[in-house]
């Protein structure tokens, strides 16, 4: 069932006399319980790919459909409520809110959505123990490991039961125990949850947790392979012969 859908989508920025094309002509779709990986090298234009997705950024040109809503079309309150309702999204840097905990942090988005109080404990309780956070909905970020406050900041995007979840370099602060950890947390969310997932990495290990993986390169699409059969060491080295081609650095991406 499809999910999401790119439609030739450009995105330009500056001006007449110095213009750069972030986004040349992208199109692809995601079926609902993917989990995809967008990859490519600095400046190739994959974080802009996903903040126009997320609609933080504006698309010049295309049309981005979520369960068939024309995403580029909404303005104001609509927009604010698409985002509230539909997306969840993990950052590199966490985005906590230093004086609240964890538990609060979570439950934010739920209560700007007014749910009662027994149905946020409920939802919280629920996705720490998926995450395997329980142990730290009582402290503040400050008390917490960076794995904690990244597993603390994906409780928090998927808690509200998005339809699409965007993670941007969700590993990139985060030391390779932690790593493996949340990742395979990930995995956990989208096979036995059913969570549909996009991220955006420049890290083949990363990468190769998701089902399918996008390379993005001068702001076009490059190519894509799909996991299928493959055991995950196999994907990861399919991974690794794209991202050779690419001209990537393979020392930077394992």
């Amino acid at each position: 069932m499809e999910l999401l859908k790119v439609e030739q989508i450009e995105k330009y920025y500056g001006n007449k006399s110095s213009l750069t094309k972030a986004i040349d002509d992208i199109s692809f779709k995601v079926d609902k319980g993917e989990f995809v990986a967008i990859m490519g090298a600095s400046g190739s234009g994959k974080t802009t790919l996903l903040n126009c997705i997320s609609t933080i950024d504006r698309v010049t040109a295309g049309h981005i459909y979520l369960e068939g809503v024309d995403v580029t079309a909404l303005k104001g309150k609509a927009l604010n409520r698409f985002r509230r309702e539909k997306l969840g999204f993990i950052f590199q840097d966490f985005n906590l809110l230093d004086t609240l905990t964890a538990y609060e942090n979570i439950s934010l988005a739920l209560s700007i959505q007014k749910k009662s109080a027994s149905v946020i404990d409920a939802a919280v309780k629920n996705v720490a123990e998926q995450l395997g956070i329980t142990d730290v909905l009582n402290k503040y970020p400050y008390q917490m490991s960076g794995g904690q406050k990244q597993r603390v900041a994906s409780a928090r995007a998927i808690v509200t039961n998005p339809s699409l979840v965007l993670a941007d370099e969700p590993t990139g602060a985060l030391d390779s125990k932690s790593s493996k950890m949340l990742l395979e947390r990930f995995n956990y969310l989208n096979k036995e949850c059913n969570a549909t997932i996009m991220m955006v990495t420049h890290d083949s290990f990363s990468a190769s947790y998701a089902s399918r993986v996008i390379f993005i390169k001068d702001g076009k699409i490059y190519h894509e392979i799909a996991r299928g059969e493959d055991s995950r060491k196999q994907f990861f080295d399919k991974i690794i012969d794209v991202v050779t081609l690419l001209g990537g650095d393979a020392n930077d991406v394992i």
